[in-house]
């Protein structure tokens, strides 16, 4: 039986349909894009290292303004913390795409561009604005809302372009804004304590404040800190066990519970892997691990996977994250959570030898079964864990078996003719092997 060629047709045309409309959205990746280009290095770097990279990953339709190395001299200088360099970086992404044949080609010859500064909510009033402005000669200036009209920077080229995904364009140098250099709180004017016990971890606040952990948090603050906080239900059931613990272990598990850099929430969502806190300490890793699975993200230890349940402060450089449990690290305990007792004597030659204790080092789980343990850390700098190469398209499967689908039933209205001659041939053999049998029989 023959398929219709009209319908074979109709499932080819809308299957190259769909396979071509999936193939106009577009990924992107800051870094990579960054990364062929060595003049950008600097630049590059410190949108890796300030987690801007993977907010501009994130976004479409936006503009990075790019400065080579010798540019961005005049921004270290000033020996910015890692908050308002974030800040001073984020005024150099325009929330619209912009490349070069649109930057010339402004309407009335000037255009408003709002930053990712000024989506942040940190840019006082219209700070965290950007005008463009066609010049004579073909040249185009970029400059804060806010000052008077003064050119700060000129557009030298463009670098890469998605069309009206991102546009990466080199500027003369940084744009200027006191309001996103801004410094950050010094930490004696943040009160760590009094932050988490107003907001559900009372208990875990109080412990701190009674250990030497507590100012190890308190002086990394103002190079970033994040915070995960236990709230109190969870801290009180497990009152008990922390009591046993050494003072040194006591200490390493409350600095278990923080990490030396900013990480807000959408950062934890986009960079999933192994994590060191601030009880890590070389011989004892004292890692763990980020999860994520749509908006939930959990963080994974050997013995305990807790949820993040609310953010109690997300403003760099410093975020609090309250869980559901309290963080156990295989190190100071064994699998039935009990501290993990001190290392006995080493016994005589001819006593037998006691079983091990179940404390596994804490490094890189090898590869087994996803299920039974957490995920390795991705390789690579924060940024590429989002998307690998400059641009890669996104693809999705039940789009591809459509497109499969579609050929099969083209495949099949071509092949069936030759399908039915090679079964009328089989048959006219098999038709004369019989007849070529009787002969033989009656003879």
């Amino acid at each position: 039986m023959q398929f219709p060629r009209a319908a074979a047709a109709a499932v080819v045309v809308l299957s190259l349909s769909l396979f071509l409309l999936s193939s106009t959205t577009t990924a992107h990746n800051i870094t990579s894009i960054l990364a062929k280009f060595p003049e950008f290095s600097t630049f590059n770097h410190y949108l890796t290292e300030t987690k801007l990279a993977l907010e501009i990953n994130e976004r479409e339709t936006i503009t990075v303004c790019a400065v080579n190395n010798a540019g961005m001299a005049d921004l270290l200088s000033k020996h910015l913390t890692l908050g308002p360099l974030k800040n001073v970086l984020a005024f150099h992404v325009f929330l619209d795409y912009f490349d070069s044949k649109k930057l010339h080609q402004i309407t009335d010859g000037t255009a408003l561009a709002a930053t990712i500064f000024q989506a942040t909510g940190s840019a006082p009033g219209a700070s965290g604005f950007v005008n463009i402005t066609e010049l004579a000669g073909g040249k185009v200036g970029f400059s804060p809302k806010d000052n008077g009209g003064n050119i700060s920077a000129f557009f030298v080229k463009q670098i890469e372009a998605i069309p009206y995904n991102i546009s990466v364009i080199q500027i003369s140098n940084t744009l200027q804004s006191s309001e996103a250099e801004a410094p950050a709180p010094e930490p004696s004017q943040t009160n760590l304590t009094d932050l988490m016990s107003a907001h559900g971890c009372k208990v875990f606040a109080e412990t701190l404040a009674a250990n030497p952990a507590h100012e190890t948090f308190q002086s990394n603050i103002q190079s970033g800190l994040t915070i995960f906080c236990p709230g109190d239900d969870a801290m009180k059931k497990f009152i008990p066990k922390f009591k046993n613990l050494s003072a040194d272990g006591k200490q390493s598990l409350l600095e278990y519970h923080a990490t030396p850099i900013y990480a807000s929430i959408r950062d934890l969502r986009s960079s999933n892997g192994l994590t060191t806190t601030l009880a890590t300490d070389g011989v004892k890793k004292f890692s763990f691990t980020v999860q994520n699975d749509g908006n939930d993200v959990t963080i994974e230890t050997k013995l305990v996977t807790a949820t993040i349940v609310n953010t109690l402060i997300d403003k760099a450089p410093l975020a609090i994250h309250q869980l559901n449990k309290v963080l156990v690290p295989e190190e100071l305990f064994n699998s039935s959570l009990s501290p993990t007792p001190a290392p006995a004597p080493a016994p005589d030659a001819d006593a037998e030898s006691p079983k091990p204790a179940k404390n596994k080092p804490h490094s890189p789980p090898d590869p087994a079964d996803p299920s039974d343990s957490p995920a390795d850390a991705p390789d690579g700098d924060v940024a590429d864990q989002t998307a690998k190469g400059g641009a890669a398209t996104k693809f999705g499967g039940g789009v591809f078996g459509a497109v499969i689908l579609g050929f099969c039933f083209v495949f099949l209205q071509l092949s069936v003719k030759e399908v039915e001659d090679a079964t009328v041939a089989v048959l006219c053999v098999d038709e004369a092997d019989a007849e070529s049998g009787l002969i033989r029989k009656l003879g």
